[in-house]
């Protein structure tokens, strides 16, 4: 039987717990493989973020080519895409190979507060990759900044949903990490609003929790899942990596999407 392959579009984390370390965790424990195209290198670990390189756009359109003229590509995540141009980039390779299942987590900003995507860059988000996603997985920082409006509020995350889905996407999942209370995501599609809850598990070790959850959504996805399955599975699996994240490093330590296999590390 064939495996279902997912392409992430992604930036590099040297300290492991986010980007394209988790999003290639997540999909590997959920069943998939996974393929990268490197769109930025971070030096960072879980105290901060110090220093990015960013790739070249046409370098990123070449991994994403010779990734899906060779693999079959059932589904695509992009994480962190840096600046305009790159996004550009990426926009045209997905319509030039009509990669349909496409899920969009719009990274902007570091667990630490380092900015991954420059300003000028959000319009270019808004207009040429949103139109071409299946899901759009914003938190409440990104979702106000896409929807142009504050959200701090279970309504405001409904208004915000829905300003969002008018810009193309088909379903957009707003999260609700940063609410008090109970973790409640929003999920509309242009006719239902859906709401995921979940217990709110006090940590601070949640980093690369977003990669982990858009990952999830795409693996799902990849093996011929709907969006709102795929979505309650997501949650479901974030929330497993968040209670079971791991307290390394000095800082915001990772989620661990692999909380849910078998254990092997055998050291005292």
């Amino acid at each position: 039987m064939a495996i279902p392959c997912v392409l992430i579009i992604a930036g590099s984390d040297s300290g492991g717990g986010a980007g394209l370390q988790a999003d290639l965790k997540t999909v590997s424990a959920l069943g998939a493989f996974g393929m990268t195209a490197v769109t930025a290198l971070t030096a960072q670990n879980t105290t901060g973020v110090y220093g990015v390189v960013e790739m070249e756009p046409e370098f990123v359109a070449r991994q994403i080519e010779v990734c899906i003229t060779d693999i079959a590509c059932d589904a695509v995540k992009t994480g962190m895409l840096s600046n305009a141009a790159i996004i550009e980039a990426v926009a045209a390779k997905i319509r030039e190979h009509r990669l349909r299942l496409l899920v969009v987590d719009p990274v902007m900003i570091a667990k630490s507060g380092a900015p991954l995507l420059h300003s000028d860059a959000v319009e270019a988000l808004k207009t040429r990759l949103l139109p071409l996603a299946t899901v759009v997985t914003p938190n409440l920082h990104e979702a106000g900044a896409l929807a142009g409006r504050e959200v701090k509020t279970l309504e405001q995350m409904r208004e915000a949903a829905r300003a969002i889905r008018d810009l193309g996407p088909e379903t957009v999942v707003v999260k609700g990490g940063h609410l008090e209370g109970v973790a409640i995501d929003v999920l509309f599609d242009g006719r239902d609003f859906i709401e995921f809850h979940a217990e709110r598990i006090e940590t601070k070790n949640t980093h690369g929790s977003g990669c982990i959850f858009a990952s999830a959504i795409a693996a799902s996805l990849a093996q011929g899942n709907t969006a709102r399955k795929g979505v309650a599975a997501a949650k479901e699996f974030v929330t497993a990596a968040i209670r079971g994240g791991l307290a390394i490093g000095k800082g915001y330590g990772p989620a661990n999407p692999m909380a849910l296999l078998p254990p092997r590390y055998k050291g005292t």
